[in-house]
């Protein structure tokens, strides 16, 4: 673990660091919160929470700049919690496992959290200068990850400011003046599980080693999608084989680029070559394609005992339809 306290802006990144030690998942921000409440009180500074859970923190204007508009600095408490399937760690518990590499701050195989953590430091950076500044609230709210329900609820009589800035965005030196919104869409297939056929082989296909990403801010950077290069190479597989799905993992957030997917599967015996053609084939194809996007894209094809039932075939086509369909996001 790298220490991160000492980069520059030292204000900034001393604040991210404490925040990164602070278990942080949407709907779990009690922690943080307290945090932040124990920061107001440390430096004397007003503060309110709200029946939604969001904090406020007020620093009064500096006499020279009295009068002048109330600012309000808004960023969000929760992270993104993902992390590669071979790491151990519990996002309830434990800290960010944060590591300077070329120049980036980076975290071992988890999410960094710097969505938000990173503009909830730069709050606090400016909550504690002593820079001549108009009066301050730092907005911090709730839940934003997985609905916004906390900028959505929160309490009428929070903030009081003319202007507001949003400290959630990635793209450096540019400031956005509005949002065309977002939209979450939830698919749920219902299916009927079958006896596996008899005479199958089955085999555990992995995708792992993409970077993955925000599903917005890096949905345009042509990064690999776990889930649907698998759904890419099971949909060749069936269309030379019989295949047999019995299970298919691949990412757990709405918002952030699937890094690692997996599928068990099974063949006939005869078409068991046919299979380990086009895998290979596939692999060597997949590698070139993401070659300057996911150099460190990797395919591994194991054997497996047979499995006792498999997804109705109809379902399983509709599912690979699906996923090839979806965005990258």
């Amino acid at each position: 673990m790298s220490d991160i306290s000492q980069l520059k802006p030292e204000g900034v990144w001393r604040n991210f660091d404490a925040i990164t030690r602070i278990p942080r998942p949407s709907k779990k921000e009690e922690k943080i919160a307290r945090f932040l409440i124990d920061f107001a009180k440390s430096h004397s500074l007003p503060h309110k929470r709200d029946g939604a859970g969001n904090v406020v923190i007020f620093r009064p204007a500096a006499p020279s700049r009295e009068g002048a508009p109330v600012v309000v600095l808004q960023s969000h408490m929760d992270m993104v919690t993902e992390k590669n399937a071979n790491v151990a760690f519990d996002f309830d518990k434990d800290p960010i496992r944060t590591l300077v590499d070329n120049g980036w701050v980076r975290a071992e195989g988890t999410t960094l959290g710097a969505d938000d953590g990173i503009g909830m430091a730069a709050a606090l950076a400016v909550l504690e200068s002593e820079d001549q500044l108009p009066a301050i609230e730092a907005l911090f709210t709730v839940d934003e990850e997985t609905g916004l329900t906390g900028a959505a609820n929160m309490g009428g009589d929070m903030i009081k400011g003319s202007y507001l800035i949003n400290l959630d965005s990635e793209e450096e030196g540019e400031l956005f003046i509005g949002c065309a919104g977002g939209v979450t869409t939830s698919a749920t297939f219902q299916y009927d599980e079958i006896e596996t056929p008899r005479g199958h082989v089955f085999f555990r296909i992995d995708v792992s080693g993409l970077k993955g990403g925000h599903s917005g801010c890096d949905i345009e950077k042509g990064r690999g999608n776990a889930n649907r290069i698998l759904a890419r190479l099971l949909t060749q597989i069936e269309q030379h084989t019989e295949l047999a799905l019995s299970y298919f993992d691949g990412g757990d957030k709405h918002n952030a680029i699937p890094r690692e997917s997996y599928c068990i599967v099974g063949v006939p015996v005869k078409k068991v070559k046919t299979l380990v053609e086009i895998y290979e084939r596939f692999a060597e194809e997949i590698r070139f394609e993401y070659r300057i996007t996911d150099p460190a894209l990797e395919l591994s094809l194991s054997e497996m005992p047979p499995t006792q039932t498999v997804i109705d075939p109809a379902v399983q086509r509709s599912l690979l339809v699906a996923l090839l369909g979806v965005p990258d996001g």
